[in-house]
């Protein structure tokens, strides 16, 4: 199967790895990105070829899907291109810049009767699965409360690159950025957050447009209660965690390790512990759970099923990221849309 990647910045060669270390029916045929010389550097260092336009990307019959890995507001521009030629995509998060944005795009697909599908590898990790199969399993019993932090650190260079931090072209700070991942993967595991109360500001550690902290107080449509806080003002930098209080059990998810504690006392852990990007290096994680992700893709496509992550599942944490922009601004406890 042929994937052709678009995007060339931070999170390509995490994606040419992972496809390198794929099953070996995976294959690069050709990457594209907005400066043709980079392009061109970029395909000869990963033995590849670099195309000369999206024109010619789309009409490559040989292409089976496409990564779609640029910021957020190249994506619609792109997805028509794609969505004309009937490629399938697998794209980078977030979906776009705003919740309306995302939406249109994702309707867009799905009334292509297109697959898409969105990178949240966190759903991707042993620990995350083990964690979702003891929650289905009772385990833990009945969820009582939920908090989720994301204490990272970005230094005033990353947010020096032309854009970064933007709402024009990220869409946000750190909710949309960063913490998407793990309020994503939180809900993976537990269901939709119905309503929330949050604040997001910009801290004097760095200088761009929306925020580098976060904070929000939220109810699950399950009826369990929780926290959140997400910066990337917390130098040096810490691993992501959720940890969740049930009636019979409590888990902890750190670093790719699952910790569960009974009321008893008796603890179980599961995973392996490796780097989450949340220090100075952006990169600093593994291509494996990429890898994950983009077999999976291939998978459903073979297998005539939805990805791990569609886009429409995707549209549950925007609904929540764009609520919390608005409690922030109203101070106002504000409901989550329904997007399923």
């Amino acid at each position: 199967m042929n994937i052709a990647l678009i995007g060339l910045g931070m999170v390509a060669g995490t994606h040419v790895a992972a496809i390198r270390a794929a099953h070996p029916s995976l294959h690069l045929s050709g990457v594209l990105g907005r400066d043709a010389t980079r392009a061109r550097t970029f395909a000869k260092e990963h033995n590849t070829r670099a195309y000369t336009s999206l024109d010619a990307l789309a009409k490559d019959k040989t292409v089976d899907f496409v990564i779609l890995a640029t910021p957020p507001d190249a994506r619609t521009e792109i997805a028509a291109h794609l969505i004309a030629a009937g490629k399938p995509v697998l794209m980078e998060k977030p979906v776009e810049r705003t919740l309306a944005s995302a939406t249109t795009l994702v309707e867009a697909f799905e009334a292509a009767d297109l697959p898409l599908g969105i990178v949240f590898q966190h759903r991707a990790r042993d620990a995350s699965t083990a964690l979702k199969d003891a929650i289905e399993a009772g385990t833990l019993g009945d969820i009582a409360t939920v908090d989720i932090r994301v204490p990272w650190w970005r230094d005033q260079s990353y947010y020096d690159a032309p854009g970064r931090g933007t709402y024009a072209r990220d869409g946000g700070g750190v909710m949309i950025s960063q913490a998407i991942h793990t309020l994503d993967l939180a809900m993976w595991l537990l269901g939709p957050i119905a309503s929330v109360q949050a604040m997001m500001r910009r801290t004097p550690l760095h200088q761009l447009e929306a925020e580098d902290w976060a904070g929000a107080m939220f109810t699950m449509q399950s009826g369990a209660i929780g926290s959140l806080t997400a910066t990337t003002a917390a130098y040096p930098g810490g691993a992501e965690t959720i940890t969740i209080q049930g009636t019979k059990a409590a888990a902890h998810l750190e670093s790719g390790v699952l910790t569960l504690t009974d009321m008893a006392g008796g603890t179980q852990t599961f995973g392996a512990k490796g780097g989450t990007g949340g220090g100075a290096d952006p990169m600093a994680f593994t291509h494996a759970w990429h890898q994950s992700v983009i077999e999976d893709f291939a998978t459903a496509l073979e297998e005539n099923r939805p990805p791990m992550t569609t886009g429409r599942s995707a549209l549950l944490v925007h609904a929540v990221i764009d609520a919390m922009t608005r409690a922030s601004e109203t101070g106002m406890q504000t409901e989550v849309p329904g997007c399923l």
